[in-house]
């Protein structure tokens, strides 16, 4: 018999609970280097942050977020190198809008200089304002106990339904848009019915900051569907890198769990040569599979991603414009892999590139210049050539050695 709601996301919940032990080595560290910021005369103090802070963290996700706060009085010094100087000569710089750190120890650490401001207005930098932020949540918290585990459950939720995320190649759900949404609905169960009478525009304003946040907040950061009034800084949307995309996929995972609630829609699945494989087993008679390894190039999460992610989409767009029957396909950051699953159908020895319309005089001309020959089709103009790829394989063979791919990534080869 199916388990209820109520009784599923219980036993959801113990399972993502985190060992807390490990809170003993984080307090260590930040102990550790608070003495190390002293010795230095530096007005600075290190303390937790972000999921770690909030008591929202997942089992066996410790990725912990420290924040160095500096005194405002130095607004004017370049406190990340500041900051370097009191760390191990093994910690990382990753440069940012301001440069932060990266150290493996047993757990990995990111290290985040800020100011210690007290509001919006004395903020330097965005990540200023990331302790008050985890203010924000823990003074509900305090009030309301059971939130962690409802802010555990949605963040569970949109990384198994690849929603979750504000990079630039997911542009989903960041930790904080579920912070504030658990915190105003109340629960994981409350945010999934209320997420069903959303429309294309929905405004939630926390704090009631504003009278008219459409109005009052810049135009380009209210073309989110999502426009939530950052309840530590009421000049901003919190949800402005939200794709319209990953709105949808939320709302359509929502339907789908609260008509029939299964735990398939908290479990993570990540693909493999051998899962893709698998998958496509019982098509390989009529379908050709195109798996693509990666190597990606290093630096910042947020732009290595957006790299692969374009050369997904280049790839794409480039299959379709040679006429190849994509039936399939997806991509993956970790571990970095592309797949194509296109269907096996004889091609003519003619291929018809569209061009502009014939309105477009000067176009049309330049078009003729560019291509031999060409027809005239439903007032558009189209360039006939000699189809020089019959099989997507030997096309995508030739395409990722083109250099728009090459420069995106380390390595790319076929699996």
């Amino acid at each position: 018999m199916q388990k209820n709601h109520a009784q599923l996301l219980e036993t959801i919940k113990q399972r993502l609970k985190p060992d807390v032990s490990v809170m003993k080595e984080i307090d260590a560290f930040v102990s550790d280097l608070n003495k190390k910021i002293k010795q230095k005369k530096i007005k600075a103090v290190c303390v937790k942050g972000g999921s770690v802070a909030k008591q929202t963290f997942l089992k066996n996700d410790y990725d912990v977020d420290l924040f160095v706060k500096f005194d405002v009085s130095y607004k004017k010094k370049n406190i990340s190198a500041l900051l370097k100087t009191v760390l191990p000569k093994t910690a990382v710089m990753v440069h940012g809008s301001r440069d932060y750190f990266q150290l493996h120890r047993n757990l990995h650490y990111e290290l985040v200089p800020v100011l210690h401001v007290k509001n919006y207005k004395e903020a330097a930098n965005v990540t200023d304002m990331s302790p008050l932020h985890v203010g924000w949540v823990l003074q509900h918290v305090k009030k309301n106990p059971k939130l962690p585990d409802e802010i555990r459950l949605a963040k569970q939720f949109c990384k198994a339904n690849n929603c979750y995320g504000a990079e630039s190649y997911i542009r989903g759900f960041s930790g904080h848009i579920l912070d504030i949404l658990i915190i105003y609905y109340g629960s994981f169960l409350a945010l999934l019915k209320n997420a069903q009478q959303w429309n294309n525009k929905v405004i939630i304003d926390p704090e009631k900051q504003l009278k008219n946040p459409l109005q009052e907040l810049n135009s380009a950061k209210t073309e989110s569907p999502l426009i939530i009034v950052d309840p530590v800084q009421k000049n901003r949307n919190a949800a402005a890198a939200l794709s319209r995309e990953k709105f949808l996929l939320f709302k359509q995972k929502a339907k789908a769990f609260l008509k029939k609630p299964s735990e398939k829609y908290f479990q993570i699945i990540t693909f493999t040569e051998e899962k893709i494989q698998k998958k496509y087993e019982k098509k390989k008679k009529n379908h050709q599979l195109i798996m693509l390894k990666i190597e990606p190039v290093d630096g910042k999460k947020d732009v290595v991603g957006s790299k692969i992610l374009k050369v997904f989409e280049y790839l794409d767009a480039e299959m379709k414009k040679k006429e190849f029957a994509v039936e399939g396909k997806n991509w993956q950051f970790e571990p970095a892999l592309i797949y194509f699953l296109v269907k096996k159908e004889k091609l003519s020895h003619t291929l018809y590139l569209p061009g502009p319309p014939l309105h477009m005089t000067s176009d049309v001309l330049k078009f003729k210049k560019k291509h031999k020959k060409t027809i005239i089709k439903n007032k558009r103009i189209f360039a006939v050539e000699k189809r020089k790829y019959k099989d997507a394989k030997s096309f995508i063979t030739d395409a990722i050695k083109n250099s728009y791919v090459k420069e995106k990534v380390k390595k790319i080869s076929l699996a």
